[in-house]
């Protein structure tokens, strides 16, 4: 596939984005001008760069496991090609059609990265030492399985590289660094653990700086609010060219000393290749591979997000002894039920801070009663990153519900508070929303509350989904809720189908993220503003929609308009939201 990318006249290659856009910008005003890049962060994925009313969009196109390849959250098709192919005739999520592509200047070859290079060599390296093939049998092998030897060999190639260090401690690498010339960006990586857990060390101005790198259960790797990738050698390619969030760039390999490397099984490993010369003293480029054998890929880590509230040596039970926990004064808020309060949970080995809300005593009221035991139940049967933990139940003076504790609250009014929040910010707690909604899509649960008040913010950078006082499970078969009457909603926040015929599903969920949005990107203010439930209902029906928020992304509002799309079924799931989403993300993160 790759030869065939190559022979396009619009395939540039390795390029970035910015040098992408720097193609594109000669084309003026001209809309669909496009061309074709090699994606530097999803493992043999593309990038597509179109020009439109003078501003450039880029879309990944990602390789599916199946070998087809699709923009996130669009159609598969058999090849990038057939992608672009496709929306030249149709827009389908894109900006406009692709009209006419930007040819690479004459003379000028696809621009092969530094990896590149070195993937040939290693994929028949590692043939001809794990099969022992030689001749038209190895050339054969290599053929026939080089999907799966691309991918093992970009997930192990840092093993080669000058700057993988194995599994040697913080203390011991400060002094490696240290050692030799004392460049600015000269740099390692370590491992530190067995799950797929490293750390970057950096040499800034004589100090080391050591910054965590993670695995998230996708098996994507990121530096602490960082973009994500496929491999560690990726990673090392974005941050030799763009600081991105550290103190500088990546400059200078620090070399192994002896070339030997610490393996995560506690030993040395000596490579059982020809030998080769050894390497040059420093500078050393970070694709100049190290003589080292490839050894078979560390498994993906699936299991990174454990919450705060999780004791191992406890079982989980739903109900909360009321004489290990302790209400603070002061309320975080309140409702028709009662009151949110602030308390402290003694664990076993640990105190939590958490969040209890307290059902105030009312007999004549028995429903609230029946709402927040409801609640109760889908918190308990809810177990996402994304998604406010439920700790248990405490039957005590009151019924109470004891949650994990969000410290910064609700959403819209931490963004009222705080004007200065970037849009990568916001898009980034959006973006985390909509990974807990898909979720919940996905094990067939409606929320039908979601809004910017009842998402909740652990940090700045970190937001979860709350209040789960209307939700239903709906049936497989079904995959939606009918309400027997109306109640009191929040009809701003609600669909078409929810007013009209009570029908609730995950669509309607993405009309009522699509306020959320709105809310988000306008810093908390009111949706509708001004207007009553009637007004709003008939705004809609008759075709109006919410205008964009000031300074909103266009991309942003565009979304926010096709989570508006009246007829339910037409309306995208969050399964095609969420890749979009992350997608603008990562995008904006680079």
């Amino acid at each position: 596939m790759s030869d065939n990318v190559n022979a396009l006249p619009f395939f540039y290659g390795n390029i970035t984005r910015e040098e992408a856009e720097s193609y594109l910008k000669p084309a003026g005003s001209d809309s669909g001008v496009y061309l074709l890049r090699q994606s530097r962060n999803y493992l043999g994925g593309f990038a597509l760069s179109v020009s439109n009313l003078g501003r450039c969009y880029h879309y990944t196109i990602e390789r599916q496991p199946n070998e087809t390849y699709a923009i996130a959250g669009g159609k598969s098709h058999r090849s990038p090609v057939d992608v672009i192919d496709y929306h030249s005739q149709e827009t389908d999520g894109l900006v406009c059609l692709l009209k006419k592509p930007c040819n690479r200047p004459k003379n000028m070859q696809p621009k092969v990265g530094p990896f590149e290079d070195l993937k040939e060599k290693l994929i028949r390296e590692y043939v001809k030492q794990t099969w022992n093939l030689q001749g038209a049998a190895l050339e054969q092998a290599i053929i026939s399985q080089r999907p799966q030897l691309e991918k093992l060999i970009a997930t192990t190639a840092h093993e080669r590289m000058p700057w993988f260090h194995g599994t040697i401690t913080r203390e011991d690498s400060e002094p490696r660094l240290q050692h030799g010339p004392r460049v600015n960006g000269k740099f390692l990586i370590r491992q530190r653990d067995t799950k797929g857990s490293y750390a970057l060390c950096l040499l800034h101005e004589g100090q080391v700086m050591h910054y965590r790198i993670d695995r998230d259960r996708s098996g994507k790797l990121s530096i602490p609010d960082g973009k994500k990738f496929d491999t560690l050698w990726q990673l090392v390619e974005h941050y030799s060219y763009k600081p991105d969030g550290l103190l500088r760039v990546l400059t200078e390999a620090c070399p192994r000393p002896d070339g030997d490397i610490s393996t995560n099984r506690g030993r040395r490993q000596k490579s059982h290749l020809p030998a080769k010369t050894a390497p040059p003293p420093a500078p050393i480029s970070p694709f100049s591979p190290a003589p080292l054998a490839v050894s078979p890929a560390m498994p993906m880590d699936t299991g990174v997000y454990e919450s705060p509230y999780a004791d191992p040596d406890e079982l989980r039970s739903s109900t909360v002894n009321r004489s290990q926990l302790f209400l603070e004064d002061g309320e975080l808020g309140s409702g028709n039920f009662g009151t949110v309060l602030r308390g402290t949970y003694t664990m076993r080995k640990t105190k939590k801070p958490v969040a209890v809300k307290i059902l105030k005593n009312d007999d004549s009221n028995p429903s609230v009663r029946e709402e927040m035991l409801r609640e109760a139940n889908v918190m308990q049967q809810l177990d996402n990153p994304y998604i406010v933990r439920m700790i248990g139940i405490c039957e005590a003076e009151n019924l109470m519900l004891v949650m994990e504790l969000a410290e910064l609250g609700p959403l819209h009014k931490f963004l009222q508070k705080n004007k200065s929040t970037s849009m990568k910010n916001i898009t980034e707690l959006v973006h985390q929303v909509s990974m807990g909604m898909k979720y919940l899509e996905e094990h067939n649960f409606v929320h039908r509350d979601l809004a910017a008040r009842n998402v909740l913010l652990v940090t700045q950078h970190y937001a979860k989904i709350s209040d789960f006082g209307l939700s239903k499970a709906v049936a497989e078969e079904q995959n939606y809720y009918k309400a027997k009457a109306h109640g009191k909603w929040p009809v701003k926040w609600y669909a078409p189908e929810c007013i009209n015929y009570f029908k609730f599903s995950s669509k309607s969920d993405v009309w009522s993220f699509g306020v959320l949005m709105w809310e988000a990107f306008s810093y908390g203010q009111k949706p509708y503003k001004g207007m009553k439930g009637n007004d709003v209902m008939q705004m809609i029906e008759s075709g109006q929609r919410m205008d964009s928020p000031p300074n909103c992304p266009p991309e942003m509002y565009e979304l926010m308009r096709t989570c508006w799309t009246y007829k339910a079924e037409e309306r995208p799931a969050f399964s095609i939201v969420e890749p979009r989403l992350r997608e603008y993300y990562y995008d904006i993160a680079q």
